[in-house]
Order: C-alpha cells, then sequence, then structure tokens
C-alpha cells in the first residue's frame, strides 16, 4: 500500500474535460497521485472548415517570415497539414501562445523564437521583445476556427501582414451526460479542470439545466485568467483555482496546492 505522502491526491474524484486524445497523460499522473479520473471530453478537434485555404498557405510557407501558434491543437493538427514532410522553412520564426503549446512545437523538434513566462494569452505575446516593430513582415496565425482578434489587429498595427490557417474546427462532442450526472449527483466530485474558455462553455451546454447548478457550486481547476472570467461569466462560485498554465506538470502542481489548502483548512 502506497503512504500518504505517495499519494497525495488520495481519494479525490477529479472530472477532467480535456479532447480525449490530449487528457490521457494528465489522468494518469491523476491516478498515480491517488485520484480518480474521470474522464468526461467537453471539446472535440474536427477537420479544418476550409482544407483548401489551408493547403494555399502550406504552398507559401516559406513567404512567412513568423508563424505563430496558438494551441497545442494548432500544432498536432496544423504540422501535418502546413509542413507535410517535416522540413520547417529556416527563414519562418515560430511563436507560440503559451507553454504547452511551445511543448508540443518543441515535440516535433521545432525551436520555439517566442514564449510568454506567464500569462500565456495574446497580450503577453505581444509584449515580448522583438515583435513590437512588424513593419513589412507577414504573420501567418496557425489557429482553430475563430477565437479573438486582438493578435491580428495588434500585429497589423505594428505593420505586419497577416494570415490566418484555421487548422481544424472546435466542435460540441457526443457525450454520456446522464452517466456523469448520476456520479456528480450520488457520488459528487471534488473538483473540474478545464484548459479553455470555449471547453467550459461546451461543458455548461452539455450539462444543461440539470448539471449546470452542480458545475457552479463545484471547485474549478482553470488553465488561465481568460477561462476564470468565462467561470465567473456562468456564474460559477467555485472556489476557482488558476494554474500557471495548461500544461500536466502546471494544472497537477495547482490541484496539490489545492489540496494542502483544502486539508489545512479543516479544523
Amino acid at each position: 500500500m502506497r503512504m500518504a505522502s505517495e499519494a497525495p491526491l488520495q481519494g479525490l474524484q477529479v472530472l477532467v474535460t480535456r479532447p480525449a486524445h490530449q487528457a490521457e497523460a494528465f489522468c494518469s499522473a491523476l491516478e498515480h497521485a491517488g485520484a480518480r479520473a474521470i474522464r468526461f471530453p467537453a471539446i472535440a478537434i474536427g477537420p479544418p472548415p476550409d482544407a483548401r485555404a489551408v493547403a494555399e498557405v502550406a504552398a507559401g510557407l516559406a513567404d512567412f517570415h513568423l508563424a505563430i501558434f496558438i494551441s497545442a491543437n494548432a500544432v498536432q493538427r496544423g504540422l501535418p497539414q502546413l509542413c507535410p514532410d517535416g522540413n520547417w522553412p529556416a527563414g519562418t520564426a515560430i511563436a507560440a501562445i503559451g507553454s504547452r503549446t511551445a511543448e508540443e512545437l518543441a515535440a516535433w523538434g521545432l525551436r520555439v523564437d517566442w514564449v510568454p513566462a506567464r500569462d500565456h494569452n495574446s497580450e503577453a505575446l505581444l509584449a515580448l521583445p522583438g515583435l513590437d516593430d512588424l513593419q513589412g513582415r507577414r504573420v501567418l496565425i496557425v489557429r482553430g476556427d475563430g477565437g479573438r482578434e486582438t493578435l491580428a489587429a495588434t500585429l497589423r498595427e505594428r505593420g505586419a501582414e497577416v494570415v490566418y490557417a484555421e487548422v481544424y474546427r472546435r466542435e460540441l462532442p457526443r457525450a454520456d451526460v446522464a452517466s456523469l450526472l448520476r456520479t456528480w449527483g450520488e457520488h459528487g466530485l471534488d473538483l473540474v479542470t478545464v484548459t479553455s474558455g470555449q471547453t467550459l462553455r461546451n461543458l455548461w451546454r452539455l450539462l444543461g439545466p440539470e448539471g449546470q447548478p452542480l458545475l457552479q457550486s463545484t471547485p474549478l481547476l482553470l488553465a488561465s485568467e481568460a477561462v476564470r472570467r468565462v467561470a465567473l461569466e456562468l456564474g460559477c462560485r467555485g472556489p476557482l483555482q488558476v494554474a500557471d498554465d495548461a500544461t500536466d506538470a502546471a494544472m497537477l502542481a495547482a490541484l496539490r496546492r489545492w489540496r494542502r489548502s483544502e486539508e489545512g483548512s479543516k479544523p
């Protein structure tokens, strides 16, 4: 039997809402630490909305001075479409919106030239040295369908020509909501983990009127302040915990801190 110090999350029931293809490593880490990981993907990643447009961008990839990857999914789905031969153009620098995205790029053997150390969002990336003057530069933003326009708008203000490569579509997955609600209602969940605002909005939609009050009253572990703002919009009263970033390591560290704080507050 493992000692308590070897299983710091012993007995916790944790809902994991990552896409199915990205969740298993985090779930395994939770289980190794003694928690029960309840897998419930609240977002699915589908094909690009316009594959022909992506192919046109890929044909001229070497003409871009900079490519910015907005998410790990942008890397996983984008590189096979943009660079199928694996030979990234030497003259095209790379930026990542955060650590999780940078990790994925490194796994593909690519060097990341810009990544924010903290606050993994467009504003933090735009504040990095070297991205303040982009006059005459062509910049590719690799992302899913839709999203914020802050990054592209600011880059254009700084003189860049900006092109999007929308390499995947965010979709609402099929889900066994009835089974989750039974578990939640009968046994309770200690924590819900969420790494993106769209994932949280999808979870809210999937749960419906029966499950939404459960979400509002359950502690949430969120990957960023942006996701926290979505939680507040939905009336979640948590408490709401924010990890340093969306990586498995940061989410797990934040969960351990939350567990220690919960134990420390007990009489």
